[in-house]
């Protein structure tokens, strides 16, 4: 797949690093310091603006996809719209542009094809309404849902106080329609077998049919807990939409945001938030609003350091659950190493968009989890794909992918290796990042 890139910024650098290896990469970007910084990969690199319509023309010959993701939402709109008028592709050129103006978006993702973009993502927003799906589950890092919601997979930490640690697996009183697709621990990663022992501490992932996923949550220890109370340290773009969220599911909220204007737009427009003006890194303010008494701390300011200082301090209150927000390439693993539950970046659902893009037809959503280690995809499977029409079992299958849940029309079950997948079926797929290519293969 040839695939165009404007902005080598960390969103770009880190697209075009996922994907050079297994396509026809060019990224363009004015800046000479994120030019060099691109070189370094097998890829081609343009110094010029993106939205140039001379430059589209010359590198959009015979090109898949387009992904504007520099710093100006204009830029980016332009590019796409640019890109689709000059686009010379036998096949449709596919535009993705990353916004944040809420002019020009108003939730996650959407489609603007009328102006020629097919994705628009704010990452801002969906990183907030990522990280607000953990709200109702008190022991949970990370949760997604798949399938149009028939389908849910939730991160669990595996805690000394639940009767999970020590047993294995295969004796966990689990609904029938839900599996445990991996362990992390520590920094393996484990696709269980029923022999397999939970450890204390470790990252347990399960995915299973929504409806019945409640009632494993005994297992965790999380009978008759609830979240009541929830304090968001930074009112910005997530903040404010983590606080609508929170609202709208019955749970108090508190904000504490540094600018005095923006704390007077946010009372204003959510009157029920009580609003506080001040430092979240300030331990007195900390302790004067009882951040010791809240279930969840979301500390999402615009700065890396700020925001694992306020979470490492709400920790030291004794707040069972805390997550930020991440601006910097490898920084979430650090966050977690020394306490935070989940750190979380804006800018990983835009990649995770992009991935989907690139990876062609059939694919209907895409996850990452515990910092790219593992995804989660769910596939369309057709007539002629090589997974269609023959038990599981006699499928040559990567090691390192397991088939977790199968959507056959409206019904999600697990399947057996007598299963025979068959056309139009919804498949999700735990995957190693090194088992996803072999595994896009079965589907085409």
């Amino acid at each position: 797949m040839k695939i165009v890139i404007i902005g080598a910024g960390e969103v770009g650098y880190h697209i075009a690093n996922s994907l050079y290896e297994n396509n026809d990469v060019i990224i363009i970007d004015r800046d000479d310091d994120a030019c060099e910084r691109a070189d370094e990969m097998d890829l081609q690199v343009i110094q010029g603006n993106g939205a140039n319509v001379r430059l589209l023309t010359q590198v959009l010959t015979n090109a898949d996809l387009l992904v504007a993701v520099t710093g100006s939402d204009e830029v980016n709109i332009v590019s796409c719209m640019a890109a689709k008028l000059v686009s010379k592709s036998k096949k449709p050129l596919k535009t993705m542009a990353r916004v944040s103006n809420p002019d020009y978006i108003d939730k996650p993702v959407a489609r603007r094809t009328q102006i020629g973009i097919d994705t628009m993502i704010c990452p801002e927003l969906a990183m907030a309404s990522e990280v607000a799906e953990v709200l109702s589950i008190p022991s949970a890092i990370d949760a997604e849902f798949f399938a149009e919601g028939k389908v849910e997979m939730i991160e669990f930490v595996a805690k000394d106080n639940t009767e999970i640690v020590g047993k294995q697996i295969k004796n966990l009183q689990l609904s029938e329609s839900c599996i445990i697709s991996a362990l992390f621990r520590g920094g393996e990663v484990i696709i269980p077998h029923g022999d397999d022992a939970i450890n204390s501490g470790d990252h347990v992932v399960i995915i299973g049919k929504t409806d019945e996923m409640k009632s494993i949550r005994g297992v965790f220890g999380e009978i008759g807990q609830n979240v009541n109370k929830v304090m968001i340290i930074g009112g910005g773009k997530v903040g404010f939409h983590l606080a609508q969220i929170a609202q709208k599911s019955g749970i108090k909220v508190k904000i504490i945001e540094r600018d005095k204007k923006r704390c007077e737009y946010i009372a204003d427009v959510l009157p029920e938030v009580l609003v506080i003006n001040g430092d979240g890194t300030d331990v007195n303010l900390l302790k004067e609003e009882e951040v010791s008494n809240m279930d969840t701390v979301f500390s999402v300011m615009g700065s890396d350091e700020k925001n694992l200082l306020s979470a490492l301090l709400a920790k030291q209150f004794g707040v069972g659950k805390v997550i930020t927000r991440v601006e910097r390439s490898g920084y979430s693993p650090l966050f977690e190493m020394v306490g935070v539950d989940l750190a979380a970046s804006p800018k990983q659902a835009t990649i995770n968009e992009v991935m989907k893009l690139s990876m062609g037809t059939g694919i209907e959503a895409l996850t990452t989890i515990e910092g790219e280690r593992a995804e989660i995809i769910e596939y369309i499977a057709y007539k002629n794909s090589k997974i269609t029409g023959k038990p599981l079992k006699d499928i040559k299958f990567p090691s390192g992918a397991i088939v977790s849940m199968v959507i056959h029309g409206n019904e999600p079950f697990i399947p057996r290796g007598d299963h025979v997948i068959e056309d139009g079926d919804r498949v999700l797929i735990f995957s190693l990042p090194s088992a996803v290519t072999d595994v896009e293969k079965l589907f085409k």
